[in-house]
């Protein structure tokens, strides 16, 4: 008998009428402004309403560092979810929509998987309701804008070298990384040297993310910095009047999105995904809608601890003024395997030395965690070739780790498969064992809150950073801008900055090769090593298998 497919399994779903849903948590049919029968945004005035509620808990799901192998952290999300309403508790997911670069990349789709999905999942991965396409518009709208105020006498005396806002779409195109605008003649304005970068890492994308309502969301994003002058004086995206047109375009992206999952339980999903370039979380409207009307609300971060999870904790929760009671880090045995050197091809064969080898990777991130002050406990993603020594000794050294690894097979048995896991995490949240704190204050430097990440999280000996960048850094704080916290941009696969070092790295230097300010979101950026803010499409692109059968169905997601 055939395995199904995640799409097949999801083309099965008895999915309930999308209002149905949100009566699960009280939001009434005319707060709902449905886009067909089985997803709906949540309407602003509902979210209002509830602002007086008392907040439920909240369970961040991270990681370790993704291999070839996989781990399921959104699948661990959904089935964590799942199984926390299957022993009785009022509880929602909220994870992060999907960018259609990653989908027709390498990824092929983000709603979790097996029976642990959330539904529609070819609309989710796709063009779901349109918010990362109001995010591309908005975005180079400013960018249009820009240009065409330099055309018509640039009476703000922008220094067209010193264009700071690139332009977006949400593809992987690595020829647009760096291109030459306006050639062409006078018709075409002035040329000068540009770019683009996918749509999750806009600043657009980030606001979006971070801000509470929509004027917030329109004072942000008159804060942006596009440009500079001669005199280094900042020209902001409310000096060429954008944001106003901005916000109207970004009106019902604001709006969280809801669906549901295999099981019919409630999903936000709202906000970028990319933690190795962004921030990397579900939006804070979606996320503190969730805790006013739920009473358990699990969230993920994007990538792994070391990524996703410092951001939440570090940028998140210190802007939105949330804090998790728990944190699940998701393992597998198989990614244990290719920590502990295995090829990707000899991993249904059992290897516990293997497996002990490569869990230093899975220490280093629930070291981490414990740095915030947050009890975090760890998910083993059931795959059908580990054995139980394999499982067995994970769990063996993770209870060296002072915690506890809980074997969960959702993929294959839905909340069935993580009932045990709910159960410990409600035991920890009812234990009170929380003390969250962020790494770093708002009053230390920026180059010392790069520092602290580098040492304390990667373990880096030291930060690379020639003098241009600390000057940068320098002349932010003196703009007043040095209380942001940082986003660190790095590879997602390793601690270090060399995507092929895996495990547990130390000794290891920080190469920083850019920094950028988003003043909107509120963080600098720091990108690290090699990565890029415009991915390329991988030499096999999933794109290749992605196509419309004889039914007119979609084929190739996964």
């Amino acid at each position: 008998m055939s395995v199904k497919s995640d799409i097949e399994i999801a083309r099965e779903a008895n999915k309930k009428p999308i209002q149905e849903i949100g009566a699960k948590l009280d939001i009434p049919s005319a707060d709902l402004l449905p886009f067909g029968h089985d997803k709906a945004k949540v309407s602003e005035d509902f979210i209002k309403s509830v602002q007086e509620n008392k907040d439920g808990k909240l369970i961040l799901v991270t990681a370790i560092n993704p291999t070839p192998a996989g781990e399921g952290k959104t699948t661990t999300t959904v089935g964590l979810g799942d199984g926390l309403n299957a022993i009785g508790k009022k509880a929602a997911i909220c994870i992060r929509e999907a960018s259609l670069g990653p989908c027709f990349g390498m990824k092929g789709g983000a709603a979790g998987g097996g029976y642990a999905q959330v539904v529609p999942m070819e609309e989710m991965n796709l063009h779901f309701t349109g918010d990362f396409h109001a995010i591309t518009s908005a975005h180079n709208l400013l960018s249009a804008m820009i240009d065409n105020h330099i055309y018509w006498g640039n009476e703000l005396e922008i220094d067209t070298r010193r264009v700071v806002w690139r332009r977006v779409i949400d593809m992987n195109d690595r020829a647009l990384r760096q291109i030459t605008a306006s050639l062409g003649g006078i018709a075409n304005g002035f040329p000068r040297e540009a770019g683009f970068d996918i749509t999750v890492a806009s600043e657009v994308m980030a606001i979006l993310c971070l801000a509470t309502d929509l004027d917030d969301l329109k004072e942000r994003l008159g804060n942006i910095i596009v440009a500079y002058r001669r005199d280094r004086s900042a020209v902001y995206a409310r000096d060429i009047k954008a944001d106003g047109a901005m916000t109207v375009l970004l009106q019902q992206a604001m709006q969280p999105n809801i669906v549901q999952t295999l099981e019919n339980n409630p999903a936000f999903v709202h906000g970028g995904p990319f933690a190795n370039i962004a921030h990397g979380c579900n939006s804070v409207v979606a996320t503190k809608t969730a805790l006013k009307v739920a009473d358990y609300v699990v969230t993920e971060a994007g990538f792994g601890a070391d990524l996703g999870a410092e951001k939440f904790m570090n940028i998140k929760c210190r802007k939105a003024g949330i804090a998790p009671e728990a944190v699940v880090i998701v393992a597998t045995v198989r990614a244990m395997k290719m920590n502990g050197g295995v090829a990707k091809a000899d991993l249904n064969s059992e290897n516990v030395q293997a497996v002990n080898d490569g869990c230093s990777n899975l220490g280093r991130h629930i070291a981490n965690m414990k740095k915030f002050g947050v009890p975090a406990v760890v998910a083993i993603n059931h795959f059908v070739t580990d054995t139980d020594a394999e499982v067995q000794a994970v769990k063996d050294y993770v209870a060296t780790q002072g915690t506890e690894a809980i074997l969960c097979k959702h993929w294959a048995h839905g909340s069935k498969g993580t009932e045990e896991l709910a159960h410990k995490i409600v035991e920890i949240i009812d234990g009170g064992q929380a003390q969250y704190a962020p790494l770093y204050p708002d009053d230390m430097s920026l180059f010392n809150k790069i520092e602290t990440v580098a040492k304390e999280i990667y373990r880096a000996d030291e930060v690379l950073a020639d003098k241009k960048i600390r000057d940068q850094l320098k002349q932010w704080e003196d703009a007043g801008y040095g209380n942001l916290p940082v986003c660190m941009a790095k590879t997602q696969y390793s601690f270090s900055t060399d995507p092929n070092l895996r495990g547990a790295p130390t000794g290891h230097s920080l190469p920083v090769r850019e920094v950028r300010l988003s003043a909107g979101a509120g963080f600098i950026v720091a990108i690290c090593g090699e990565i890029m803010t415009m991915p390329g499409l991988p030499r096999t692109p999933s794109a290749e298998a992605i196509m419309l059968d004889e039914n007119g169905d979609v084929q190739g997601l996964f």
